[in-house]
């Protein structure tokens, strides 16, 4: 990889969204130069590059895009292969990608802003903002249900430890019968408060607290910021989130304007790269737009994404704009279940999972790096040893066998050699 200074100046604007002028490069030193200051390994970053190309060009990956970022600088920020292989249509670095679960990290971030303004204890019950949940009953493997051995709190929800999973388990027929077969929850015709009354009247797949259910917690604390805050989920993190962190990408809903730039969704059926779903057949684009799912329901960039995550490695804080207090981010990035936790780490915190000592991620990683990814392949880990930001953006669904994702941060950890 040789990329030229210039175009590094280019990938800090498209991360800042300030101007950069391309009359006259700036006279310094070699791109190359400029990356080993950062601690990288210019020929080992190739292994990178190299990665990312052999899987478009073997016809496994369209395209995506690659961040790496150290001290708040890009190290890395480039676009790789097509966003519309049909019509030959380049990737970009601004390309608006669906990003599924990692709208997690952001309904997350607005639960924990109105906790921080004293509005709720993380162990409160649901029930005290959500009465729908006040009359809770658990399946049983064997058939029928239970009531929970206690109430289901706020924490529950942050933690994946709510018994609400995208299907699996015990109730699964009642789940299926209502309507609940997948994360998928843009297109659904109601809003975020009729769904989740609908919701809280399946029984929980698990007793709260006791195990990890990977689901539509989310979403429920989602409807809590909602009655909580007195905004619509959107309204909140638009307000509150994204214009405040200038991330004008960001959201629920790809606005006719930005249509151009939602890549397309492939997928591998038997080894093959297939087109699974274009702008004009997104519900991103195409209505209704009702039901606001913070736990899969937004669009991002990379570049967006990337000042969000910078902002959780920095305590909190961006550009002067303080979004959490870093008291708060530690919480949110310390392990909460030991044992009962899943994902990359050995550990999970509130929104992310967490990598609580080194080989946790039984590959490279340092200890207390956290991250997450997105059911159209999307991964990010963030860490603070290391002052890093991994993050690869594309849209591949399903994804088959490859690896990909979770190979660029070994690729990544690789050439930082100091």
């Amino acid at each position: 990889m040789k990329p030229t200074l210039l175009a590094l100046a280019l990938a800090c604007a498209a991360l800042t969204h300030a101007p950069v002028t391309t009359a006259a490069p700036p006279k310094v030193a070699k791109a190359a130069e400029a990356v080993t200051a950062q601690g990288f390994s210019p020929e080992r970053l190739q292994r990178l590059d190299a990665a990312i190309d052999e899987q478009i060009a073997a016809k496994q990956l369209a395209g995506g895009v690659m961040v790496v970022m150290r001290d708040g600088k890009p190290v890395v920020f480039k676009a790789y292969g097509q966003q519309d292989v049909e019509n030959a249509k380049p990737m970009r670095t601004d390309t608006i990608f669906r990003i599924a679960s990692m709208s997690k990290a952001l309904t997350t971030v607005a639960a924990m802003m109105l906790y921080e303004e004293g509005r709720f204890l993380l162990k409160d019950p649901v029930a005290r903002y959500l009465p729908a949940f006040a009359n809770l009953q658990v399946a049983l493997p064997g058939g029928g249900t239970e009531k929970p051995r206690r109430p289901l709190t706020i924490h529950d929800l942050l933690t994946h430890t709510a018994g609400m999973s995208y299907g699996p388990g015990p109730a699964k027929a009642a789940y299926d019968a209502a309507g609940m077969k997948d994360w998928y929850l843009v297109g659904n015709d109601e809003t975020l408060a009729q769904w989740t009354e609908r919701f809280a009247a399946l029984p929980l797949q698990g007793q709260p607290g006791e195990q990890f259910i990977y689901g539509y917690a989310t979403d429920v604390l989602g409807r809590l910021v909602e009655v909580v805050s007195g905004q619509s989920l959107d309204r909140f993190i638009k307000t509150r989130i994204t214009d405040p962190l200038r991330m004008p990408d960001t959201g629920f809903v790809v606005p006719p304007e930005k249509v151009a730039r939602l890549a397309n969704v492939y997928g591998l059926e038997g080894g093959q790269l297939k087109l699974m779903e274009t702008p004009a057949r997104s519900d991103f684009v195409n209505g209704p737009h009702k039901l606001m799912s913070g736990g899969a329901g937004m669009v991002s960039t990379a570049g967006d994404y990337a000042r969000f995550l910078q902002m959780l490695l920095n305590q909190g804080e961006l550009d002067g704009v303080r979004i959490l207090a870093p008291h708060t981010v530690a919480l949110m990035t310390a392990d909460h279940l030991a044992e009962k936790s899943r994902g990359d780490a050995d550990g999970f915190g509130l929104g992310f999972w967490v990598n609580v000592r080194r080989g946790g991620f039984k590959e490279l990683g340092s200890e207390g790096a956290f991250g997450w990814g997105s059911a159209y392949f999307p991964q990010y880990t963030v860490d603070p040893k290391e002052r890093l930001i991994v993050l690869l953006m594309t849209q591949l669904r399903p994804a088959g066998n490859s690896t990909l994702a979770l190979r660029v941060r070994t690729l990544t950890y690789q050439a930082l050699v100091h």
